[in-house]
């Protein structure tokens, strides 16, 4: 595919060799006899899916239904694993039943993904799967990640970070592979929307994915609705701030009609990971990388 390589935010993605990115991707998958897939809905896993189905004979992809991912990330999933022709299976996670989870300290990732991978192992020992496949990639290392560590001890393997691939790389063999989702904007679970220490509950998620099913069909694509108690405080690129200021009368009512009693900008901007710029490097777990 032509033309300029773009990211959701507008910027220009440095150009990549698509071909040689998934021939190292492809290298890493070689020789595995079957595996499930942590299909998330976003560009990494979906990379790692079509990958899987140029290269090992059995591919199974599985995506989790917890309150605790936004309903447009499981269509978008479901849609994409239709269309590589992949067995999709919706797995049904309880995180929140967990209080370590619900707790929200800043080891909740850890105990999310736990539980993804303990029903993930559960799911791969019914259909004969040798592997579970992640997409974990190098840009992720960066940041905190409790769930990477929660990955290594189940034994989940990251394709994308083994063949050494960043999110540019990813972006990139997903438009040459045409899939739908190569521009499609992180969304990393609903979870990532509250501060550390405020309590997660399934109506609180629910309230966050309405938020930002809301401003999506306003047009913003790159955005978070963070939770704070009353106060949304909403988090989109600078250059779509004075388009979200137009519209505040409207953004107001929308998230007030889902209960908040207050709605904020972010003068920041859109950052993901933003919660953990409070976070002290000193109360930071250790984070292994497989």
């Amino acid at each position: 595919m032509s033309g300029e390589l773009l990211a959701p935010n507008g910027s220009s993605i440095p150009e990549v060799n698509a071909e040689a990115a998934l021939g190292r991707l492809e290298t890493v998958l070689r020789g595995i006899p079957s595996a499930v897939v942590a299909l998330s809905g976003g560009v990494d896993s979906a990379v790692v899916l079509a990958a899987a189905v140029r290269t090992i004979p059995m591919v199974v992809a599985a995506t989790g239904t917890s309150v605790a991912y936004a309903q447009d990330d499981l269509r978008a999933a479901a849609e994409l694993a239709a269309g590589l022709g992949v067995p999709h299976i919706a797995v049904d996670t309880r995180e929140t039943t967990d209080p370590r989870y619900a707790v929200n300290s800043p080891s909740r990732c850890f105990h999310c993904k736990h539980e993804l991978y303990a029903k993930l192992a559960d799911l791969a020992r019914e259909q004969g799967c040798s592997a579970i496949l992640d997409g974990t990639h190098v840009g992720d290392t960066g940041d905190f990640r409790p769930g990477i560590r929660a990955a290594h001890e189940r034994g989940v393997r990251s394709p994308l970070l083994d063949a050494g691939l960043c999110k540019p790389d990813i972006r990139a063999i997903a438009r040459h592979l045409a899939l739908a989702v190569w521009d499609r904007p992180a969304s990393p679970c609903l979870a990532s929307r509250f501060p550390y220490g405020e309590a997660i509950t399934p109506e609180k998620l629910g309230m966050v994915d309405q938020a930002e099913a809301r401003l999506r069909g306003m047009g913003f694509q790159e955005l978070r609705v963070r939770h704070h108690g009353t106060v949304a405080r909403i988090e989109v690129p600078p250059r779509d701030m004075p388009r979200l200021l137009a519209a505040a009368a409207h953004v107001a009512a929308a998230l007030k009609a889902i209960g908040y009693a207050y709605v904020s900008m972010d003068l920041q901007g859109f950052r993901s990971g933003s919660l953990n710029e409070v976070l002290p490097s000193v109360a930071r777990p250790a984070q292994p990388v497989p």
